[in-house]
């Protein structure tokens, strides 16, 4: 009679504590990138709002032309319940002609949904209402146009790309900053 050969036995199943060991390993690594994700996330939606600042300053260039020289009067829109604000001379509705799209006016990282509230992401510094663009000035005090924010974001939106990263500013001379730093300041 002949004996059938026998086959060696396989054990390649994990254990309970391997197992266990791997599960702990991929949950660590998986802490470790989330908090790399988020702000990669938020660096991406920022980085579609500061386009939508320089957009809102061309169009602010754009009313300026058209006007003389002069900025714009406008003010901030009062956080209403109703969404509705009847004052006209908010940012919405006095670059409206120049702005192409309202949704320009919304930043993808407003968490507190102020562009539904008010009609947008973004403040407009009142101290320059009607001001010649050329000879801009606070309080009295002359300025240059390199060292006085126009528009900015209402709140900390980007907070968290890290701290004095969390509002962005729209300066009259056109570019855009994520720290407000006047000259002599730091």
């Amino acid at each position: 009679m002949r004996c059938a050969p026998t086959l060696p036995q396989i054990t390649g199943a994990f254990t309970l504590i391997e197992l266990l060991v791997v599960l702990a390993v991929v949950g660590l690594l998986a802490a470790l990138i989330l908090p790399a994700l988020g702000r990669a996330k938020e660096s991406a939606r920022a980085t579609s709002c500061l386009s939508n600042l320089r957009q809102t300053g061309v169009a602010l260039q754009l009313y300026v032309q058209d006007n003389n020289n002069r900025l714009p009067v406008m003010y901030d829109a009062l956080i209403s319940t109703s969404g509705s604000s009847t004052n006209t001379l908010t940012i919405d509705h006095v670059l409206t002609n120049h702005l192409g799209s309202r949704k320009i006016l919304h930043c993808r990282s407003d968490d507190k949904d102020l562009f539904a509230l008010t009609g947008s992401s973004y403040a407009w510094n009142a101290l320059l209402n009607g001001q010649d663009a050329e000879h801009l000035q606070v309080f009295g005090i002359q300025f240059d146009p390199h060292n006085i924010p126009v528009v900015f974001d209402k709140e900390a939106f980007h907070r968290a790309r890290g701290p004095g990263k969390g509002i962005n500013y729209l300066y009259a001379d056109g570019r855009i900053q994520n720290l407000l730093v006047l000259e002599g300041t730091k």
